[in-house]
């Protein structure tokens, strides 16, 4: 088995990285389509802003290969937000719409600190493979200032001044606001729950 991690939507893969080798997983990080077709699975991780990440996929030629992608593809943080229909980062940018919903900023007030930073529990609130032997108990670490609406495919929420999409998934798709790669334990046990979603596609 094989992952694609896509270089193409934003930045520091180093940590992703660390996980996937720790788990022993097999990868390549690229923005060539034919090997993300090729791949088992693909990673879609990212840290930036969703205009520049979007330019960037449009210039590797990868928005309608994510789109119509078959295999199973994990968003990450920036990853996930690129997924949805659009983001108000910046104007409004026009994102994948592979999720519906629009990517909103967090609204700083004295008791808010936007971006959010740091560790949050979460809550499910749709059964997923995604979710097995999860301790949900645990905070994850999230880093992010904009956030994805709670809708027919979110499939845990968290609050942060606001209830928002911590993980959602529709067909292949799956998306994780927070860092699953930074999240310890229970981060871990995610990303082996999608590794085991990509195995068991290739039976």
């Amino acid at each position: 088995m094989k992952l694609a991690v896509i270089t193409g939507g934003g930045a520091n893969f180093y940590s992703i990285e660390v996980a996937l080798k720790r788990m022993q997983i097999e990868y390549e990080l690229t923005t060539d389509k034919e090997v993300i077709s090729a791949a088992d699975g693909a990673i879609l991780p990212g840290v930036g802003s969703a205009a520049y990440a979007m330019n960037e996929l449009s210039k590797y030629d990868l928005c309608d290969t994510l789109r119509n992608y078959k295999k199973p593809l994990l968003g990450i943080c920036l990853g996930m937000q690129l997924l949805y229909e659009s983001s108000e980062e910046g104007g409004d940018v026009a994102c994948l719409g592979i999720l519906p919903g629009k990517i909103r900023k967090f609204i700083a007030n004295d008791d808010l600190i936007v971006p959010q930073m740091g560790w949050n529990n979460f809550s499910k609130l749709q059964e997923s493979s995604l979710l097995n032997e999860i301790d949900l108990t645990k905070d994850v670490y999230f880093v992010h200032s904009y956030y994805a609406p709670v809708n027919q495919v979110t499939l845990a929420a968290c609050d942060y001044g606001v209830k928002f999409a911590a993980m959602a998934a529709q067909d292949n798709f799956y998306a994780m606001q927070f860092h699953p790669e930074k999240s310890g334990s229970v981060g871990e046990q995610l990303l082996a729950n999608f590794i085991a979603i990509v195995q068991q596609q290739e039976l």
